[in-house]
């Protein structure tokens, strides 16, 4: 259910974990963000899989990963094997409903998380100042400025405050090896090295697409937008397919839920044919996706040890404070001006976070609701 780009997973993911479940609180899930916003790769999916580290070791966080990945990479295989017959469903009025939801959503992510993580003028001010330059800087590195900026001052500002009782509970945790870390990372360094190498010396076609795709994947900053260029330059010159193909398998990724990284699932299974569709669908999946893994993995128990510490702490303050920020400016553009485009649209957005604020229905219920009252109202 989750549509709407990477900022409304998250917002489904606190109403899910947070909110509902109460697996962790919202500055422990901030912490998560403002991490996963630092390392290159797709943000939701490295929180996702973060979360189910955390949670259930290895073993979870893997779950988790399929869980969230499963559904958008079946449906974009499907376009691949049918792309003809797909052409205009991104103009369904039951999607705008959708679309229409993702505002609900992260709306009250971003109402809950302000009122938690800033409590004082001092923080809403952080968090006002992040917003601005994320909007007047949209770039990922506008994304990292405002994050690294916040937790600058949060330092100066609260770095005499006493430690709190998450920082106590995160110093007695047990967040993983940071030696085990450390060779995670190193083996993430390997690969992006050793594997063009590999590639050249080598003619193996899944052996180049292991490559094309783990590089791309390792180089992404800035959402799964951005691994869309890197992703083209690899493919189309080589022959491996066509510009049209490309650009049919971008259009339908806008149409599924879940990360936009499922989009290699596409290309995979367009370059494999119909023999080999399936099987090379998943494999550059795995591809693309296998740096974030690696990358959020190796730094977590690091993250994870020096947000016990006291002056860790007063700068995770700030720097959660700009998160909320960051995710005010995104809640804007793209996820508000995006979606709303007439009184009626910014009626039934108002309607489906009423629901979710005020009336506590539970957010999969929106989302389906708001997709048939979309289709029912929004149809031109």
């Amino acid at each position: 259910m989750s549509f709407g780009g990477p900022i409304a997973h998250l917002g489904y993911f606190r109403a899910e974990l947070v909110t509902k479940r109460k697996w962790l609180d919202d500055a422990h899930y901030a912490d998560l963000v403002a991490l996963c916003q630092f390392l290159p790769g797709p943000a939701s999916s490295q929180v996702v899989f973060a979360l189910g580290l955390q949670r259930a070791g290895l073993a979870g966080a893997l779950i988790a990963s399929l869980c969230f990945t499963l559904p958008s990479a079946l449906l974009m295989i499907g376009f691949a094997l049918g792309a003809a017959h797909f052409g205009r469903v991104n103009e369904a009025p039951w999607l705008h409903g959708l679309k229409l939801a993702s505002v609900a959503v992260v709306a009250q992510a971003v109402w809950g998380m302000g009122k938690k993580l800033c409590p004082d003028r001092t923080r809403l001010s952080l968090c006002i100042g992040a917003a601005a330059l994320t909007l007047l800087w949209p770039f990922a590195a506008g994304q990292v400025c405002a994050i690294a900026l916040g937790g600058v001052a949060g330092y100066w500002l609260y770095r005499d405050q006493p430690l709190s009782a998450a920082g106590v509970d995160a110093a007695g945790s047990n967040p993983g090896s940071t030696r085990l870390a450390a060779g995670v990372l190193g083996v993430w360094v390997l690969l992006l090295v050793v594997l063009p190498l590999l590639a050249a010396a080598v003619p193996s076609r899944q052996l180049a697409e292991l490559d094309s795709f783990y590089r791309s994947g390792s180089l992404v900053f800035g959402g799964g937008h951005v691994v869309l260029p890197l992703l083209r330059a690899e493919l189309v010159p080589r022959g491996w397919l066509s510009d049209d193909l490309f650009l049919a398998g971008y259009a339908a990724a806008q149409a599924v839920p879940g990360p936009l990284f499922t989009f290699a699932a596409y290309l995979g299974a367009a370059m494999g044919g119909e023999d080999h569709a399936w099987s090379n669908g998943f494999w550059c999946l795995f591809a693309l996706f296998l740096p974030a893994w690696l990358l959020i993995g190796g730094a977590l128990p690091f993250w994870q040890r020096l947000r016990g510490k006291r002056w860790a702490q007063a700068a995770l303050a700030g720097a959660n404070a700009a998160v909320v920020g960051v995710l005010l400016a995104a809640f804007y553009h793209p996820v508000f001006s995006g979606s709303v485009h007439a009184a009626r649209d910014f009626v039934l957005a108002l309607v489906g976070f009423a629901c979710l604020e005020l009336w506590s229905v539970p957010a999969g219920v929106v989302v389906l609701g708001m997709a048939a009252a979309g289709q029912v109202l929004l149809v031109p």
